[in-house]
């Protein structure tokens, strides 16, 4: 797979996010213009706001689709469909679009765009769980204070690093042959939340332990920390789905598309947390 020298400038949507913000720095070492689209920085981009669409799309040739909070969630479909015909009034031709991997929901949302926008070349990338959940997402804090507590209960997952997953997005926008792709990317080992923490407490020195907790009880402790009870009660389920064993098996995307092994998630933690 080549470079594509048409690809000047690419739309990076939540560009403050953990993927969006190591895409577009990714697109900027190679020399690529990067628009970074969020809710608050100089490119104006809001899911919420339909308007901001356009002008933030207008006369970039790519865009990274990264939907907040989930392309699982209620309103993603629509918001997909949307995307695509703002996407295609602007004459965008090549789209890659983050989605979650063994989710029904989000493969509707990931039909949503594509028939909305038509012929352009898109490259879907269907993402397992981020290791950097533990040291930049919700579960931080809780690691911080030695204690993982989640619905994930023995089920094992193929967790991804954020890295690899970015580097997977920057090739499907700038190389050609990607068009038309469905990828799953995780890391090359599935771990169990107890298996986690122990990862992560060899790499800190200290102990850190999993606890299990149900997705109700979830829900409730996500509305502790100000989540709205809808949406709370909605992401604790949608954990709930997603570990229930039919996403523990991992895949070789890493190295199909960039020719090198996926990060493991020792790595990931003795750089995150080792001395």
């Amino acid at each position: 797979m080549t470079t594509n020298e048409n690809v000047n400038t690419v739309l990076v949507t939540a560009a403050s996010g953990k993927t969006g913000r190591r895409v577009a720095e990714r697109l900027a070492a190679r020399g690529i213009g990067v628009r970074a689209g969020s809710r608050k920085g100089q490119v104006r981009f809001d899911w919420e706001d339909e308007r901001s669409w356009g002008p933030a799309l207008a006369g970039v040739e790519a865009a990274y689709v990264a939907y907040y909070p989930d392309l699982a969630a209620p309103g993603a479909v629509d918001a997909m469909g949307a995307f695509g015909r703002a996407a295609k009034e602007q004459g965008v031709r090549r789209l890659v679009l983050l989605s979650g991997r063994g989710e029904p929901d989000a493969a509707v949302a990931e039909e949503a765009l594509r028939g909305a926008w038509g012929e352009g070349e898109l490259t879907v990338v269907r993402a397992a769980f981020f290791a950097q959940n533990f040291s930049e997402g919700a579960m931080a804090e809780g690691v911080a204070a030695g204690e993982i507590a989640f619905p994930g209960g023995e089920t094992a997952e193929p967790w991804v690093d954020a890295d690899d997953l970015a580097d997977v997005i920057v090739a499907a926008l700038t190389e050609s042959g990607h068009a038309g792709r469905v990828y799953e990317v995780t890391g090359p080992r599935l771990l169990t939340f107890a298996e986690v923490a122990a990862e992560i407490g060899r790499a800190a020195g200290r102990e850190v332990r999993y606890v299990p907790v149900s997705v109700a009880e979830y829900a409730a402790a996500l509305q502790q920390y100000g989540l709205p009870a809808p949406e709370a009660k909605w992401l604790a389920g949608l954990f709930g789905t997603l570990l229930d064993g039919h996403n523990a098996s991992t895949t070789d995307t890493v190295r199909r598309v960039l020719g090198r092994e996926a990060r493991d998630f020792r790595g990931f933690a003795e750089g995150a947390w080792g001395h």
